[in-house]
């Protein structure tokens, strides 16, 4: 007698495995490259042999254990996601960035903030929204808050901050009436990540002239409704997006200390 012919999904799961580990094997090896590593190099750092790692990356890994590859991708300092595809009883494609959003929602409340989730421009024509957009009546000010998990392009979101930057102004002057406009300010939140801190340190100067406005003050501003700085502001949230802190320049970064959302500060450091 034949043997019992085998489940569907296992022949399935082989035939996806093979199929992963080929594609995995290309972006290893890519990866590799990149950093100017050698074979011997990273094996040695992830504890296999190089004769594994050129197994690996041929596409011949669909049976490596998943330690190894997590161990290849923290070596080569890149993530890796080993997971099912979305449920769509799970929770929302967007939820990193909807956390991150519900984190500012909720302090601006704290600081007497109008709060307005993806906000739609009013401009003539725009099918601009802001992340969150902060109204305070009575001090007559609005701010635009952008929410960034990662930075793709950095010219395009600051140019598209700036125009959502000039459709406020539109909007501050409706929203004041006959009164004098309100004030509009602009804050980036920025998720902190060892990949993003890269980023505002390979561009300092970049950061500093686009985000001049000091971080604590605009930390202090959004959780607990103090004085808005006059100039845009730059401030990290924590990677699980529970708390917002300041940004300090290079220069301070030996100094820097988490600014818990609603913590009181005698100063205001950029």
């Amino acid at each position: 007698m034949g043997g019992a012919k085998r489940p569907r999904a296992a022949i399935l799961g082989e035939q996806r495995a093979r199929a992963a580990a080929v594609r995995l094997g290309a972006d290893l090896r890519a990866s590799r490259k990149r950093r100017r590593l050698t074979q011997a190099a990273l094996a040695q750092d992830v504890g296999i042999s190089g004769q594994r790692l050129g197994d690996l990356e041929l596409g011949l890994g669909a049976a490596a254990p998943s330690d190894v590859w997590f161990a290849l991708a923290e070596a080569l300092d890149r993530y890796l996601k080993f997971e099912f595809a979305r449920d769509p009883h799970a929770e929302l494609a967007d939820a990193g960035h909807l956390d991150m959003q519900e984190l500012l929602l909720r302090v601006a409340r704290g600081g007497g903030w109008e709060r307005a989730f993806e906000a739609r421009s009013r401009a003539s024509g725009s099918d601009r929204s802001v992340d969150v957009r902060l109204v305070d009546r009575r001090a007559r000010r609005l701010v635009v808050a952008e929410c960034w998990n990662t930075f793709g392009d950095l010219g395009a979101a600051t140019r598209s901050s700036n125009s959502k930057v000039r459709d406020a102004e539109e909007q501050a002057v409706a929203v004041a009436g006959d009164g004098q406009p309100f004030e509009v300010g602009l804050c980036w939140v920025v998720r902190d990540t060892k990949r993003n801190r890269e980023v505002v340190a390979r561009y300092e100067q970049i950061f500093t002239a686009r985000f001049p406005g000091f971080s604590a003050a605009w930390v202090m501003a959004l959780t607990n409704g103090g004085p808005m700085p006059h100039q845009p502001g730059l401030v990290w949230c924590d990677v699980r997006a529970t708390r917002l802190f300041s940004h300090r320049r290079a220069s301070r970064r030996g100094n820097h200390r988490q600014l818990r959302a609603g913590e009181p500060t005698a100063t205001h450091e950029g």
